[in-house]
Parts: structure tokens; sequence; C-alpha cells
């Protein structure tokens, strides 16, 4: 991936509008491009760790990275190759009876939603070479189905094909911060170049229409149905706070004084043993950062990272400040001029509900598991793959995750 990645000032990426909306040939581009860094991702974790590469060490929030090239494959052929229903779209029903794996075993190793997270590290896996010709067999079988179908094929008969295509997206991200969190260097590359000065942006009160509509294409279920929400008067960040803003609340004691601190974040707060962010140290009379296993001059126009909701939220009230709802955020990325996001997803103050009228789409495990349990993202970063970088889409995870590439941006009333 290029470090160059443009920082977004429109609904997101073209290839992710063409994903959502495009024909079938901007599927299989999609597509392509999805298979393309996967591999080169799991070449350069097998470079980096060898022997090591199949397991690593169990952790919570990581998967054994032999795992995750098979569940993806397991999910292509789950949603496509054994999809008797993959036509009707989101009317397909998700537990009617399947094709068998071209797999054997396929189902008992790599189904995230009957596989626990900690038995995974223990399971029988091929090795490293099965489990590449199960991505290309399961991949040739979904380009020639997808290959199949009319230039004008309707949005349903595109559904799964856009949803793989995406969560193999989802998952080169999550490969990309578990390689941060591990000290292996991509060459993909890192963060693009530094962020311009920090100014605001004024969001006059309105009502806006949240969310995407049914039947324009692709939509995850928890972006289903729009609605209006009244949203300001208020100013906001033109961009991700940057580290020039976050640390003088580092080096004012921020970290030290429970007042800026909510009380899951002050509980959060008593289980570390370092008061300050995760991926910086001092250094003389400066900071570094560290990024793909070495320590780096921080550069203090870059986009704050690797913070978690109760790390923004303490800035926030340090800085007599809030973090946007996902309303405001969503309206502001789409309706103002030099609102600049891609850098860092971003937190926001809104917890991960379902909008009013919200009916699961086939993939069950998706978004309702976890509803009330997680916080919402907004935006993208550098490691997020262009077909995923939409302004509506919702990111999730619980508030006190570090490891992703996260940071925020700040807002307070319109006068105040």
């Amino acid at each position: 991936m290029d470090s160059t990645l443009p920082v977004y000032s429109v609904a997101g990426a073209p290839e992710a509008l063409a994903l959502r909306a495009g024909p079938p040939a901007s599927v299989r581009a999609a597509l392509l491009a999805a298979r393309r860094r996967t591999l080169d991702l799991a070449d350069d974790f097998r470079a980096a760790l060898g022997d090591a590469y199949p397991g690593i060490g169990y952790a919570p929030e990581l998967n054994p990275p032999l795992w995750e090239l098979g569940h993806v494959a397991w999910f292509q052929e789950w949603w496509i190759g054994r999809n008797r229903q993959r036509a009707r779209g989101v009317a397909c029903e998700p537990d009617h009876a399947r094709e068998p794996s071209l797999l054997p075993q396929a189902d008992a190793w790599y189904d995230s939603s009957r596989v626990a997270h900690r038995t995974r590290w223990a399971l029988p896996l091929p090795d490293a070479e099965a489990t590449r010709g199960y991505l290309e067999r399961t991949f040739a079988q979904t380009l020639a189905l997808l290959d199949e179908l009319p230039p004008d094929a309707h949005d349903d008969a595109l559904y799964f094909f856009r949803l793989v295509a995406l969560h193999e997206a989802m998952h080169a991200e999550a490969a990309a911060y578990m390689a941060e969190g591990l000290g292996i260097s991509l060459r993909e590359g890192g963060p693009g170049p530094q962020l311009a000065e920090d100014a605001e942006l004024e969001l006059p009160a309105r009502r806006f229409r949240i969310g995407s509509e049914a039947g324009a294409g692709f939509a995850f279920d928890n972006e289903l149905l729009p609605h209006d929400v009244a949203i300001g008067p208020l100013r906001i960040d033109a961009q991700a706070v940057s580290w020039a803003r976050f640390l003088p609340f580092v080096e004012a004691g921020g970290y030290e004084n429970p007042a800026w601190w909510s009380d899951a974040g002050r509980g959060w707060l008593a289980r570390q043993p370092l008061r300050q962010p995760a991926c910086l140290r001092a250094a003389g009379t400066g900071w570094q950062q560290q990024r793909g296993g070495r320590w780096l001059p921080l550069g203090p126009q870059a986009a704050a990272v690797h913070l978690n909701a109760h790390e923004a939220e303490a800035w926030c009230r340090w800085a007599g400040r809030r973090l946007p709802t996902e309303a405001e955020w969503e309206c502001a990325a789409l309706t103002l001029p030099g609102f600049a996001w891609g850098r860092v997803w971003e937190w926001t103050s809104s917890p991960f509900e379902p909008y009013p009228g919200f009916a699961p789409h086939p993939y069950r495990d998706y978004s309702a598991p976890w509803f009330g349990t997680r916080r919402v993202l907004r935006g993208a970063c550098h490691a997020t793959s262009a077909a995923l970088a939409h302004a509506r889409y919702r990111n999730f995870f619980e508030p006190h995750r570090r490891d992703i590439f996260a940071g925020f941006r700040s807002c307070r009333a319109a006068g105040g």
C-alpha cells in the first residue's frame, strides 16, 4: 500500500464508491486488489517470523496468521462458492444447507462464529503451502462465478461478492496493526505525510440524514436504515488531533490527574504501568514513536495515534472540548469543504448501537453481537484499503483498545 494515501475530503475513496455501487468489473478489481494485499502481507509475516509464522503467541486481540489466511478463504467460499442462495443478496437464508467445502474440515477450523477464539492456536491447521492452495482455489471459484454475471448485474447478485472483498480488506488491516504490535516492518509502508496546521470548521445547525440508503448499492446492515438527526451548531476540527496538540496534555501531567478522566477511564488508567501514550517514549528533550519495530523521531504535526477512547476523552476535557457524535462526524465529512479524514480512525462519543429499524443481514455475527459493547470510530487510516474507506462506514472497537490505528478529532459549541 502506498504510504502517500490521500486524505479524503469527500464521501470516500473512488475505489470504495465503485465497489459499493459499481458493475461487476469494479467488484472484480476490488477482489483482485484485496487478494494481492493479502498475499503480500502473508509473505511479510512469513519472512519476519520464520518457523513461528503459523502460530505466534496467544493474545486476545490477535489471531494466528495462518488461521487468518484460512479464514479469509473459508469466508469467501462459504458466502460465494458454497452459497446456493447468493443471488438473493440480503434475503439469503444464512443457515441453508451448503455445498461441501473444497477443503475437508474447513468448517471445523475457520468458522469464526463457531470456533472459539482461544482454541484457534491449538487447531491442526494445514501448513502454509496447503493454506495458500485453499486460498487460490476458492479465489478462482469466486472469480469464475462473478464472471458469469451480466455487466448490468443487480445489487442482489453482487451483494456477497462485495461483502467478501470488504471482509478481506478488514483482515488485511488487522494484519497491519498486528504487524505493528509484533514489531514487523511491512513493505506497504506506514503513515503518510504530516498534517497541515490545525484549524476549525463551522458546522451550522441543521437536520441531517445519517446512514446509507437501501437499494443504492452495497451497505452494511449497521448503516441501515437512514434517519434524520439534529446537528450543531458547533465548531469541529478540520483534521484529527496532532501530536503537537496532544503532547502538552501528557507533559502537563494529564495522565496523573483523575479530574480529566471518566470513571471508566480512571479504571483503565489504574491498570496501566506507564502513564503516557502506548507508542511513545521520551528521548532527551523530545519524543520518539515506535513504528515497525523501530523508534523514530516523532513528527509533531502527524495525527496522534494508538490512543484509546479514554485517552481521547481525557484530552478533550483538559482542552475544554468533546468528541463529536458519529452523526456530527458523518455530517461534517459529507458537507464541509476542508474536512480531512483518512490518517487515523477517529473515536466518536457514540456507542455502537443499531439504527432505528435495524435488520441483520445474512452474516449475522457482523453487527448484532457487538451492539452496546463497542464504541463507534469513523474515517480510515493509512492501513485501510481504499475499497473500505467510505464516510458512512461504521467501525467499532472496545473503548480500551490501543493497538488499532486510532486517534480522534474534537469539537466545541459554536461561539464557545
